[in-house]
C-alpha cells in the first residue's frame, strides 16, 4: 500500500479515536488555517462540478480569444 495512504489512514483512525470535544477543537484549528480553507473550497467546487461537460484546452483558449475580441 502507498505510504501516503497508509499515513492518512493511521491519522484518520487516531482522529476518530479522539473524544468528540477534542475532534471539534482540532477542526476549529484546521479551519483557521487559510491554506487548508482554500484546499477545502477547491475540493468542494471540484465535487460540485465533477459531472459538468469538459472542453479541451484548445477549445477554451479559442473561445477566450474570441471573447476578448468582442470586448
Amino acid at each position: 500500500m502507498n505510504n501516503v495512504i497508509t499515513n492518512a489512514e493511521v491519522f484518520y483512525k487516531n482522529f476518530k479515536a479522539l473524544p468528540k470535544k477534542n475532534r471539534k477543537e482540532f477542526i476549529k484549528i484546521l479551519l483557521t488555517d487559510k491554506e487548508f480553507e482554500e484546499d477545502l473550497t477547491d475540493i468542494a467546487i471540484i465535487n460540485q462540478r465533477i459531472n459538468e461537460p469538459s472542453i479541451s484546452l484548445e477549445e477554451y483558449l479559442s473561445k477566450r480569444k474570441s471573447f476578448r475580441h468582442e470586448i
